[in-house]
């Protein structure tokens, strides 16, 4: 029987000091073929983070079915205080697993992170700044990709198609590009014209790329809220990135936009002598970096099926986008050569 008065009862949270989460599901069932570096590998990813997070970060890593040899490294990170949860779970897949270590939380900004993301100094503030310079940003990626054009993107289209905020521009870091080509697998990831340009937003002296890739993005918080579903029925791939972490932010009338410069490395599976090398020159942050971002009212439904399912068939098709490219600032050759 129950004796006695639960002290907790009907008393509130207490509001907490951290505002940034970040959400890291691991998978690791073992350490034999694909998986013979991913320990290491994931070791060089949270050394990374703990070293360029500032204090009101709150990191939460879902254990999605990991050997044991990764159990007891993060159970050890926990007890030295280095990360704030963990979830243990079966495999259940990576973006069950992520839905995992959102839920339970309010944090006005959320960075969902693969396991193999080496993280580099400033990719917080990098962030933060496009979020302030663009109050309608839902997510920013810290590795920009001159091919995340087309990829909903065509709410940024119809809201500046007139603008010449909306233009081509160098590319800031020729050479990040390349490394992330290679840490796919495909070094003709990005032809000669992507690696020269890509398409950027502006206002004053901040610019973003044009879409977002998912491998390591920051979204708003609120993007999370009333989610139409909290399951995916794939452990990897199929519609579950873009039914989770795509739609959910052009829905509410977000733009997806990236940091114009690189803040983040893609390691793959594979270790390379770079990637000590790169951690190496991390100093661990002590600062601490407030931020408060912008409300942002959603637009209702009817405006997402004007602006991303209408206006989007018509401007991302194939045979029409070139012409936009061109009223955006490529030659008819570049444009012929871009979306390929």
């Amino acid at each position: 029987m129950r004796v006695g008065f639960n002290p907790h009862k009907d008393k509130q949270q207490t509001k907490s000091d951290y505002f940034h989460q970040v959400v890291v599901p691991v998978y690791i069932p073992n350490e034999e073929g694909y998986f013979k570096d991913s320990f290491e590998i994931f070791k060089l990813c949270l050394d990374s983070l703990f070293k360029t997070i500032h204090k009101k970060t709150y990191i939460t890593i879902v254990n999605n079915g990991s050997c044991d040899v990764v159990i007891d490294y993060l159970n050890k990170l926990f007890l030295d205080g280095e990360i704030q949860e963990i979830i243990n779970t079966s495999n259940i897949g990576k973006l069950n697993a992520i839905l995992k270590g959102i839920v339970g939380h309010d944090f006005s900004l959320v960075t969902v992170t693969d396991a193999d993301v080496l993280f580099l100094k400033d990719w917080q503030k990098a962030t933060y700044a496009v979020f302030e310079a663009f109050p309608r940003t839902g997510v920013v990626c810290p590795t920009p990709s001159s091919r995340s054009l087309r990829t909903y993107t065509a709410n940024i289209y119809w809201d500046l198609f007139f603008s010449k905020r909306l233009h081509f521009s160098r590319v800031e870091n020729r050479d990040a590009l390349k490394m992330f080509a290679n840490s796919v697998g495909n070094a003709a990831f990005y032809n000669e014209i992507q690696l020269q340009k890509y398409l950027t937003v502006s206002r004053n002296e901040t610019k973003a790329v044009a879409g977002a890739g998912h491998f390591i993005a920051t979204y708003r918080g609120e993007v999370f809220d009333n989610l139409e579903s909290r399951f995916s029925k794939y452990k990897l791939g199929g519609d579950s990135e873009g039914k989770f972490l795509d739609l959910p932010v052009v829905k509410k009338g977000f733009w997806r936009l990236s940091t114009v410069d690189n803040y983040t490395y893609h390691m793959g599976n594979s270790i390379e002598e770079w990637m000590y090398d790169e951690v190496l020159k991390l100093e661990k942050q002590v600062h601490i970096l407030d931020f408060k971002i912008v409300p942002y009212h959603p637009n209702g439904k009817w405006v997402y099926y004007l602006k991303t399912k209408l206006f989007g068939k018509f401007i991302l098709n194939k045979k029409m986008m070139p012409y936009f490219l061109i009223w955006k600032g490529l030659s008819k050759e570049e444009s012929k050569n871009y979306l390929k």
